[in-house]
Formats: structure tokens, sequence, C-alpha cells
């Protein structure tokens, strides 16, 4: 089964930190990051999508995908 998680984070090595663990516990990018503006808060923002190959096929909304 595939997963998907889609990372955000403000514009900080925090982001880089999310992306990294990610890719330490086996999840790979997928696709382009974005970059964009947060006019409520006045701050840039990073997002990245990663997807993962796990045992088993069955999908539940109740998984923790971080803990995939």
């Amino acid at each position: 089964m595939k997963l998907y998680r889609m990372l955000t984070e403000d514009d900080t090595s925090a982001f880089c930190h999310k992306v990294s663990a990610a890719l330490a516990a086996g999840w790979e990018l997928h696709g382009d990051p974005t970059y964009a503006f947060d006019a409520a808060r006045g701050v840039m923002r990073c997002g990245q999508a990663v997807t993962k190959t796990v045992p088993g096929g069955t999908y539940s909304p109740d998984m923790k995908l971080g803990d995939q």
C-alpha cells in the first residue's frame, strides 16, 4: 500500500528537519516543493509531498501517517 503525506512548516530550518526526518524514516519525495506567503500570519510557508510504500493493503483514515 502506498501512503501520501503533505509536510508543511514555516520557512525555517524546522521545515528542512521535518522533511529530513521523513526521508530517514523511508518516505520518498513526491513532486516539487511549494513555497507560499501566509498573509494571515505574515510568514512564508513551505510544503513537500512525500510517499511511502508499506506492507498491507488496508488504508484507514485513523492511521497516524507519521508513525508509518
